[in-house]
């Protein structure tokens, strides 16, 4: 399984723009079985959705799909996201800060049969995400290709439980916009939840600036032994990386620390 995880700068608040570069990104990488792009990476991290979310059939969506089906791979990436309420006739919505699993169409006119996702359990509460987004309450895990993928967005990593292996996936997927002032913490938290879940991760995170923040980058591939493969820092680059399952198999097969773990 071959991975492609894309570090890119995010102009502020232009779909477009950066649906443009996302594109240049990964029509230039290897070719890969996935693409994985930050946290909210067609608009940047916004605490006032109401201008930039899209709805659920919205633009950026259907261009995932369209990257999937021409990539045929997996395109996985967090965007702002409008939900109508249940009583549409209300006129009232959510917002949500949802990552979609893309895979590519296998029946022809059914655009989103092969989308997964998942609604950030964890908001932001520090940088104001719990005032304008609607947390999501599921545990969400993707087959693709062979292995189980689990979903996460940025601030989830700091909460192990929620994180948990319940020895259901080989693969961690956190997107991220996390700021280079807390480069150590996301590095540190990275490596330590391969470790002990026993898994790879992979974290993608942005580089540039927004009005809140600066970003460096620090997009990399963990082992489960805590090794990682890094993207340069402060560079738009897209790193590939062939994941082993065979030695992940036989690691977990030796070292048996999934089947041990206290209950939850």
């Amino acid at each position: 399984m071959k991975v492609a995880l894309v570090q890119m700068d995010i102009v502020w608040e232009n779909s477009r723009a950066n649906r443009e570069v996302a594109e240049r990104l990964m029509l230039s990488a290897e070719k890969s079985d996935i693409y994985v792009l930050p946290e909210m990476w067609n608009t940047g991290v916004t605490t006032e959705p109401m201008g930039v979310a899209e709805p659920e059939d919205g633009e950026t969506l259907l261009w995932m799909q369209k990257m999937a089906d021409k990539l045929d791979a997996a395109v996985c990436g967090s965007i702002a996201i409008k939900t109508l309420s249940s009583s549409p006739l209300k006129g009232e919505c959510s917002y949500r800060n949802r990552l979609y699993f893309v895979k590519p169409q296998e029946i022809v006119n059914c655009k989103l049969s092969n989308c997964k996702w998942y609604d950030k359990h964890h908001l932001f509460s520090y940088g104001g995400e719990t005032e304008h987004y609607t947390p999501g309450s599921e545990y969400v895990t993707v087959e693709w290709r062979g292995l189980r993928f689990h979903l996460s967005i940025c601030y989830d990593l700091r909460f192990p439980i929620w994180l948990r292996n319940r020895d259901d996936y080989e693969v961690l997927i956190c997107v991220a916009s996390w700021p280079t002032v807390r480069m150590h913490a996301w590095k540190t938290l990275l490596a330590a939840r391969a470790i002990e879940n026993q898994c790879y991760v992979l974290g993608v995170n942005r580089i540039g600036k927004d009005p809140y923040c600066e970003y460096s980058g620090g997009t990399c591939v963990v082992d489960p032994f805590g090794f990682s493969t890094d993207c340069p820092d402060g560079e738009a680059c897209v790193l590939t990386k062939t994941l082993d399952l065979k030695r992940l198999r036989s690691f977990r097969e030796k070292f048996p620390v999934l089947k041990e773990m206290d209950s939850i």
